[in-house]
């Protein structure tokens, strides 16, 4: 059954250039390590909440915009490999490490979901 791995990041608007390429880097890895799709979405309409909001929960500044992101894989398995992957193949390294990325990981929200209704 299908697994999806689902991010929310804060990101600089004027890195928006920087972390698409930073994601089209990434793709070819999480391909090979058997991703079905991913999806990078830049936030257009993600409005403040009270009691709680996508900006909320990545504490998000001042000139930063909210990128909600997902990746699919057909299993949880395939998942499973591709992050332990990340310890051995130096591929990942080439990545850079967190403090590299053109985003705050320390406020990136992360977690691991199985569908319930795929239509």
């Amino acid at each position: 059954m299908a697994y999806v791995d689902g991010f929310l990041a804060p990101v600089p608007r004027a890195k928006k250039a920087e972390y698409i390429a930073h994601a089209e880097k990434s793709w070819p890895l999480f391909k090979k390590y058997g991703a079905l799709s991913m999806r990078e979405c830049w936030g257009d309409e993600v409005p403040d909440g009270q009691t709680t909001s996508f900006p909320m929960a990545v504490k998000l500044e001042e000139g930063e915009v909210v990128v909600f992101s997902w990746i699919e894989w057909p299993d949880k398995e395939t998942r499973d490999r591709c992050w332990g992957s990340m310890e051995t193949d130096p591929a990942w390294a080439e990545m850079g490490a967190m403090g590299d990325m053109p985003f705050d990981g320390k406020r990136m929200v992360y977690g691991g979901f199985a569908p319930i209704l795929s239509k």
